[in-house]
């Protein structure tokens, strides 16, 4: 199954089919996302097109420093379908997690009357951060096993069994 550029972007439907135990209180949407599809750059889509740039800014402001915060409807608009009389943003986080909490946060989220979603937009990053992007992911994977090691007990206790 060959992607388009961005059939990543559009929204799936809720996975209604999980059991009750699973479920948890909100639907969604069933995603695995992989260290190269993570991205510090989000697009947003559902914003209503009556000049709110300043107001998804200050709202994306809240998670952490941005990079940039453009408008770029004009430039998907002949790529992919979107959603009538709504802007889509091109929003860029100075770090990964902040774009994960972002994103975890607003999507599917109501903002001036309109539905947000939020997708991550690795096709926009550069060589050099997805460089940075793997080697930040190698460190974090070093830190890991080797704080595991330190929290594994150091000798084992045999206890004899009496027969």
């Amino acid at each position: 199954m060959e992607l388009t550029p961005t059939e990543h972007h559009k929204r799936l439907e809720y996975c209604t089919t999980r059991l009750q135990y699973r479920q948890g209180r909100e639907l969604k949407a069933v995603k695995v996302y992989t260290v190269a599809s993570e991205s510090r750059h989000l697009l947003v889509f559902g914003v209503p097109k009556v000049n709110l740039h300043n107001d998804i800014k200050s709202k994306m402001q809240c998670f952490g420093k941005l990079r940039s915060c453009t408008c770029v409807t004009t430039e998907l608009a002949g790529k992919m379908e979107l959603e009538a009389f709504t802007d889509v943003f091109a929003v860029q986080f100075d770090r990964l997690e902040q774009a994960r909490r972002a994103k975890r946060q607003l999507d599917a989220k109501q903002f001036y009357g309109g539905i947000l979603h939020i997708s991550y937009a690795p096709e926009r990053e550069t060589f050099q951060e997805l460089r940075e992007k793997f080697l930040q992911r190698r460190k974090e994977i070093d830190y890991r096993l080797q704080h595991n090691k330190m929290e594994q007990p150091t000798s084992k206790r045999k206890t004899k069994t009496t027969e």
